[in-house]
């Protein structure tokens, strides 16, 4: 459960979390939201170390690291930084590019502020979210530049992303919107479709698609499954199916917009766990809501190291300021 005197500003914000020792203060609890339990005895209390981010046991004195096993772990940085990174990259509307956080934190390199950025992404996801349940929309869609020669299903040069989203029924159908799910999938075949439903609808939803055969066999693996014929029907995926259609318009304008279409198809898997994290949480009303959904993930999830995220991902972010008349961002 969320705090409930989280800053609605960024002047309280920074009255709150302005010294290591208030965010230091924060993590604990995050850390330990039931309060601390040492890993060796059990023992309900402990004492910090002045110098070191370290809660040493009162009973046995084993030390427990308040930063091994986060985003944060082997950092070098003040949490009092961490932590307002991550609040200008969650209070932001639409989010930020690197090259934005760059300069907004004063980064001495755009390397810095570029894996800042990914870890607060990889802590968008959290480790245990639900799936989704009662009645869902499905379909596939496409991101990314096209390039001619080749027919069906998609185009050359896009990436394939699945999408599912809780839709409400009656007059609001298809518009009253609740959680929703993207992926990066490999092809529109029914394995690649079943697996992403698999791990992002809950059986047994109400799962509506259109007619494409990679959507048959739905309802042999448990979900009530409504296909919709487009070819006797309306004839328009958009109006057939508007709440997942909607959600694809949002994300590719959200591309667009923010990153000006230019993310490659490695990196658009974090891209889409922050548009989904952003959707998710588009009703707060407290600027601080989505920074406290983060710091309480990232304290759950592995670390990450920039090598290994250089080595994940291909860095097409700077090529955006040479490619984008006037644009820095990434």
């Amino acid at each position: 459960m969320l705090p409930k005197d989280l800053p609605e500003d960024l002047p309280s914000f920074v009255a709150r979390f302005g010294s290591d020792a208030q965010c230091r203060a924060y993590l604990f609890r995050a850390r330990w939201p039931e309060g601390f339990r040492c890993a060796a005895c059990g023992h309900e209390r402990a004492w910090a170390h002045r110098a070191r981010l370290i809660d040493e046991c009162a009973a046995c004195g084993k030390q427990h690291s308040l930063l091994a096993g986060t985003i944060f772990e082997q950092t070098k940085t003040g949490l009092a930084r961490w932590f307002l990174a991550i609040f200008l990259v969650t209070s932001s509307k639409g989010g930020i590019s690197a090259m934005e956080l760059k300069r907004q934190m004063g980064f001495g390199s755009y390397q810095t502020a570029w894996s800042w950025l990914h870890k607060i992404r990889k802590a968008m996801v959290a480790p245990d979210r639900v799936a989704l349940a009662v009645r869902v929309e499905a379909d596939e869609t496409y991101v990314g530049v096209p390039r001619p020669g080749r027919a069906g299903r998609g185009a050359a040069g896009k990436t394939k992303v699945a999408g599912a989203v809780e839709s409400g029924r009656g007059k609001a159908r298809g518009r009253r919107l609740g959680r929703l799910r993207l992926a990066v999938v490999p092809d529109a075949s029914a394995r690649s479709l079943e697996s992403f439903l698999a791990t992002a609808v809950a059986r047994p939803a109400t799962v509506t698609t259109d007619g494409w055969s990679g959507y048959g066999g739905l309802g042999a693996a448990g979900y009530a499954h409504e296909p919709v014929n487009l070819a006797t029907s309306w004839g328009d995926a958009s109006l057939r199916l508007p709440a997942i259609h909607l959600v694809f318009g949002l994300a590719k304008r959200w591309l667009l917009g923010t990153h000006h279409g230019a993310v490659g198809a490695k990196h658009l898997p974090a891209y889409l766990d922050e548009f989904v994290f952003r959707f998710n949480r588009r009703t707060a009303t407290n600027l601080s809501h989505r920074f406290a959904r983060v710091i309480e993930h990232a304290v759950r999830i592995p670390p990450t190291t920039y090598r290994t995220l250089a080595r994940n991902f291909v860095d097409v972010d700077i090529q955006v300021s040479r490619t984008v008349p006037g644009s820095r961002s990434a």
